[in-house]
């Protein structure tokens, strides 16, 4: 059946009326940002074909993209890069990457709806769903623009850190992926905390690579 606005209802019934679902992209890599979309729909929306962004193809996430931006109130994304990772650990630069995504919300909310996170610093009503991705129409939505987001921000690395192939496997630790740290070591935008590349970084030289990345636009509204 796929997500459903049941839940934005429940809200909207208790005097709701912006309301965010909340998703991440990015958490299990070995490279790159974690990035997390926090996305407002209107009142009885229809996005069909949105689903969690894990069942869906790229091709059906790049499609799903642009109509999820039009037909939104309100996008906000936030990420946390890699030294943020390494210097709070993965669950609490999560929790920083969601709270920067509803910073950058306008309007902002008034109720959140969170794919199995808690964010106890964050003063908004809030509601934990456990695989909210699959149930909830705006988490669902919010994490097809994480997914998306984070693919094109490692495309746009690959550019600066070729031999490592980040446009295949997005940062994932896959077999190529292990093969090319092994040989290469670790480069600017590693997890160093991860531990296949701390295992990399103390047998192989750090990449001699410039820090510099891509940008990206953290917000948007309508």
């Amino acid at each position: 059946m796929g997500p459903a606005d049941e839940f934005e209802q429940e809200a909207r019934r208790c005097g709701y009326r912006r309301i965010a679902g909340i998703d991440e992209a990015g958490r299990g890599p070995l490279a790159g940002p974690v990035v997390a979309a926090a996305v407002i729909l209107p009142v009885h929306v229809r996005l069909a074909g949105v689903d969690d962004s894990k069942q869906l193809s790229e091709a059906e996430r790049e499609r799903l993209y642009p109509a999820i931006l039009a037909k939104s109130v309100s996008v906000g994304i936030g990420l946390a890069d890699a030294c943020e990772i390494d210097a709070l650990n993965i669950l609490e630069a999560t929790r920083l990457a969601m709270r920067r995504a509803i910073e950058n919300l306008a309007p902002p909310p008034d109720y959140l709806l969170i794919d199995a996170v808690t964010l106890p610093a964050v003063r908004i009503p809030l509601r934990p769903i456990i695989k909210g991705d699959a149930l909830s129409l705006s988490i669902a939505a919010a994490s097809i623009i994480a997914k998306v987001t984070r693919d094109h921000l490692m495309a746009a690395y690959h550019e600066t850190f070729p031999q490592y192939n980040f446009l295949s496997h997005k940062g994932y630790g896959t077999a190529e992926h292990l093969r090319m740290l092994t040989r290469f070591g670790p480069c600017a935008i590693h997890r160093r905390t991860f531990a296949p590349v701390r295992e990399a970084a103390a047998s192989a030289p750090t990449a001699e690579l410039s820090m510099a990345g891509p940008a990206i636009e953290q917000n948007r509204s309508s």
